[in-house]
């Protein structure tokens, strides 16, 4: 059965946004109705309602309230609702730029889909197989993805231990726990073997046992299957559990063929419009964002030295919850995951890449850079601002808050110049490279020293207090230097073409 919460997910890729709600996400839909304004015929129902040729929000309401629809979708207008307490409806706005036609196709497949699930034709709610199994074989159930984070669990709690209280309340497996069973070959059978394994009772961490089964479609491993049990099961119920292993791999598989779909959607708009290559404002209505006010972010992650299949994690997570309260939209190019984010400050964007970054498995490494605030227009030319402060990230070794492009434009431009000194780029004579010589070959501080007097702006006593010597010694040293080097420091040009030249060449 399809839920409201289910819908206006998978709508928010196709220009849906819901104006308000006094329902629960978990309201179930199983109908879909189109309004007619023909007299002679009466109302037809159902539980979403596609409210066509409707001339405001308050009179798809009506028509909702008529046909007994939990939810309406309304297109191209603006007011407010009225605020009726008797009336529990769920608000969609829809985006001018999208047909009714091509929407209509999307809501009637998918509530279709609900009611075939229902039906028995497909697999069923992951917590309703978790409570099958739970009562097939008689103890309590958990069905997990790869990466150990819980995806449903039954009601049943049957020889429940600490660990299983402790996986749920956190969404994933405690981290000794996992590293219990890594100890123990648990993953490795279950990447390499379909038969269900038993693993013996570990008081310590709170386990009392456990028999567990991969759920694979043919050689993808999806998840897994957990009974708490501090016995191995018999065989019947062993072979209750192989058999609902299955169903949760059909099911984990359609989940995410069709989340697939969405983040394909929305992946590809979003490139478009890093690309520069989509009509700006019609993208950014489709995706949901404002037309100002926007960053790029773009992510780097690794995992184990794992580049790839941490990306992958970083972009499933990233794009996890398209309509409710997700702020950005994400796609996957190249080697980084690029989030477009409303957001006039840096914070935001920061704030979303430490989400991300608490969202994947321990000892995660992830670097991020973000770009000056830009329109919908403007963000083909954000992009390389983000991955010119993600390189810089990286070359911080991805401590620290990410950099803002806007906030560190300096050493961007500091960085720019260094790569182009590593390239060759830089004078091989002239007064700078003159002093460098020197210092290699006696041993002296002029370099330092030139480096220091420019940044006191030419005052000897904080020139000093730079190098930690006199200003006396600081003037010795300029008029000793003046005999290895033409120093023309009254000059501002050559006092700025030495300063660029010192900051192309800087190692820090």
């Amino acid at each position: 059965m399809v839920t409201l919460d289910r819908l206006v997910n998978v709508l928010g890729g196709s220009g849906v946004r819901l104006r308000s709600c006094s329902l629960s996400r978990d309201t179930p839909l199983s109908s879909v109705a189109l309004h007619e304004s023909t007299a002679d015929r009466t109302t037809v129902t159902g539980d979403v309602l596609l409210a066509v040729g409707a001339d405001s929000v308050a009179q798809a309401v009506r028509w909702a309230a008529s046909a007994q629809a939990s939810v309406v979708l309304v297109r191209g207008c603006d007011d407010e609702p009225e605020d009726d307490p008797d009336v529990a409806i769920a608000v969609l706005t829809v985006d001018p730029a999208v047909a009714w036609s091509e929407l209509a196709a999307v809501v009637y497949g998918l509530v279709l889909e609900g009611r075939e699930t229902e039906s028995g034709r497909g697999p069923t709610d992951l917590f309703a197989l978790a409570d099958s199994l739970a009562d097939a074989v008689g103890a309590a159930v958990t069905i997990e993805d790869r990466l150990s984070r819980v995806l449903a669990y039954s009601r049943l709690h049957t020889h429940a231990d600490p660990a299983r209280v402790e996986t749920i309340m956190g969404r994933q497996a405690p981290q000794p726990v996992r590293a219990l069973l890594e100890q123990r070959g648990v993953f490795a059978h279950l990447a390499r073997s379909d038969d269900p394994l038993y693993v013996s009772g570990a008081p310590d961490h709170g386990l009392s046992g456990r028999m567990v089964v991969a759920a694979r479609a043919g050689r993808r491993l999806l998840g897994s299957v957990w009974v708490a049990t501090p016995t191995p099961l018999d065989d019947t119920r062993r072979a209750a559990l192989a058999d609902g292993a299955k169903t949760v791999a059909l099911h984990l598989l359609r989940s995410r063929a069709s989340a697939d779909l969405e983040r394909q959607v929305e992946s590809d708009l979003v490139i478009r419009l890093l690309e520069g290559s989509a009509d700006a404002a019609t993208a950014a209505s489709r995706l949901g964002l404002p037309t100002d006010g926007l960053r790029v972010v773009a992510v780097h992650a690794t995992v184990d030295a794992d580049r790839d299949a941490a990306l992958l994690l970083l972009f499933e997570r990233a794009t996890s919850g398209f309509g409710w309260s997700r702020p950005g939209r994400s796609a996957l190019s190249g080697s980084a995951v690029y989030t477009v984010l409303p957001a006039e400050d840096a914070e935001p964007a920061r704030r979303w890449v430490n989400g991300l970054r608490a969202a994947l498995v321990d000892g995660a490494v992830v670097s991020a850079g973000i770009s000056g605030v830009a329109s919908s227009t403007e963000l083909s030319a954000a992009r390389p601002e983000a991955d010119e402060c993600l390189a810089l990230h990286e070359l911080q070794a991805s401590r620290g808050p990410a950099p803002a492009y806007d906030e560190s434009w300096q050493d961007i431009l500091l960085q720019r110049l260094r790569n182009a000194a590593r390239s060759g780029r830089t004078p091989h004579r002239g007064p700078v490279a003159e002093l460098r010589r020197h210092d290699a070959e006696y041993n002296t501080q002029y370099v330092a020293t030139l480096r220091a007097w420019l940044t006191a702006m030419g005052d000897l006593a904080d020139a000093g207090a730079l190098l930690g010597v006199h200003e006396n010694t600081v003037r010795y040293r300029l008029r000793k230097m003046a005999d290895v080097a033409a120093l023309d420091l009254p000059d501002p040009q050559w006092r700025l073409a030495t300063m660029i030249e010192l900051a192309a060449t800087d190692e820090h």
